[in-house]
């Protein structure tokens, strides 16, 4: 592990068997201000505290073990956001076409060209900061929904759905008058504007409507 934990640069963590490869990268991306953290493989980068700060993956795609198209299907699967760019010494064409459709931002052939490794990690950390970004939006907007009570709640899924006062009223079981005091409150906490404003907050977390 080249950098403290503590460090607030963009991370790169390196993922390879090879030392001298480890070595050489984290040097190089070291140098062009980047905080680098290495791992010999795939089971020992698993191993590791999870980690939501921006950052991306140098991932060999051949090691003993669990090999890196492997560790990207894992991290798939658990949805770990992190950028991937991977390595090979092998030019297989047919793994690095895959790797691409799976998200994998480049697939370089070693001995890595460090223009072009500088240029993908770039897009990689891009990528990496408007996910985050995403996320604590996300979690923001969630955090105001989890305000509403659950009649609030109730409204709002009418709402969304395209129902009036009228008729989530009727729905319900309510008065008109209560609805609008419903509505009142939803945009109140979720700190919306206007109704389309509202709509467009609960549309990025994908909340259920009701018709």
């Amino acid at each position: 592990m080249e950098q403290s934990i503590e460090d607030s640069r963009p991370r790169v963590f390196i993922v390879d068997d090879d030392a001298s490869v480890c070595k050489a990268l984290s040097r190089l991306l070291s140098a062009s201000g980047y905080a680098t953290e290495i791992f010999r493989s795939a089971d020992e980068y698993l191993r590791r505290d999870s980690y939501d700060g921006t950052c991306c993956l140098v991932l060999d795609i051949r090691m003993p073990g669990m090999s890196g198209v492997e560790l990207q299907l894992e991290l798939t699967r658990v949805h770990d956001p992190a950028p991937v760019i991977f390595l090979t010494a092998h030019g297989d064409l047919a793994l690095g076409v895959e790797a691409m459709k799976r998200g994998a931002i480049d697939f370089l052939t070693k001995p890595v060209d460090e223009v072009a490794l500088l240029a993908a990690v770039k897009r990689a950390l891009t990528r990496s900061l408007s996910v985050r970004d995403e996320q604590l939006r996300k979690a923001d907007i969630q955090a105001r929904l989890d305000q509403l009570t659950p009649r609030e709640a109730e409204v709002l899924q009418y709402i969304l759905g395209g129902a009036r006062n009228k008729q989530i009223a009727r729905h319900l079981d309510i008065s008109e008058k209560t609805v609008k005091a419903h509505r009142g409150k939803i945009m109140q906490k979720l700190k919306a504007s206007s109704p389309a404003e509202m709509g467009w907050l609960c549309s990025i977390v994908d909340l259920p409507v009701r018709d």
